[in-house]
């Protein structure tokens, strides 16, 4: 599809922040919505979404982004308290080039269960310098 297409389409998260796309909601308030993703990694599995649109972390200002992890830490304390999961994931795919789908700023908020053969990405190692190098780029003065 054309990126400059995607532009105009309207968003899917706006249309069921609006109600005109129902929902499995798990919490609301004035600013913020949380839902049951509907092709969940595990059961439970939630996006929190502030209900003003931004695309990105670095479009959404400062007291979305504390209303909506705040919203985050409920969303997960529930998951731990009522589906016995011993953990969670709370992530953000930010823009595309980092699995974002949906351009529309939300966490994941995804129940963890022993043995649920969810793996975390491979890691790997600085080569040599390259950690100073990185540093120094991206160091915030």
């Amino acid at each position: 599809m054309n990126d400059k297409l995607i532009n105009f389409m309207p968003c899917i998260f706006c249309k069921i922040i609006n109600g005109e796309i129902p929902s499995y909601k798990v919490y609301e308030d004035e600013n913020t919505l949380a839902f049951l993703d509907i092709n969940p990694v595990n059961p439970g599995h939630t996006l929190v979404v502030p209900k003003k649109h931004f695309s990105n972390i670095e479009e959404a200002d400062e007291q979305t982004l504390c209303q909506v992890i705040k919203i985050v830490k409920k969303v997960g304390a529930g998951l731990k308290n009522n589906l016995a999961a011993p953990g969670y994931n709370a992530q953000v795919n930010n823009d595309p080039s980092a699995g974002q789908i949906v351009p529309h700023l939300h966490f994941h908020v995804i129940p963890r269960l022993e043995n649920d053969c969810l793996s975390l990405w491979p890691q790997k190692k600085y080569k040599k310098n390259q950690a100073e190098e990185v540093l120094n780029k991206i160091k915030i003065k």
